[in-house]
């Protein structure tokens, strides 16, 4: 997971220059930093990264291919036992 970070010593350098005395200057930053931090703990873990997109995209490309192997498999069974059937009907009395 990619954490967030930033410039604490930049944050309150912006704002003492922007009028704000430098004890609550400190105190918005301390309240910033706390309050991305929960951000992070309670939203990034569900966010997911490109790597895990990838990781999906390739799942679900192994799961398409076993789908399509699957259909196989079962067209090779019904042609099959359609086969079967059919000779079993020409075998029996009165079969044409």
């Amino acid at each position: 997971m990619t954490a967030i970070t930033f410039d604490t010593m930049e944050f309150i350098e912006q704002l003492k220059a922007a009028g704000v005395p430098e004890e609550q200057a400190r105190g918005h930053v301390k309240a910033f930093a706390t309050a991305m931090r929960q951000v992070e703990e309670g939203h990034l873990g569900e966010l997911a990264t490109k790597r895990d997109i990838k990781e999906l995209e390739l799942e679900i490309e192994k799961v398409r291919r076993e789908i399509a192997e699957a259909k196989v498999d079962i067209i090779k069974w019904v042609v099959g036992a359609s086969g079967v059937v059919v000779a079993l009907i020409k075998w029996l009395p009165g079969g044409h």
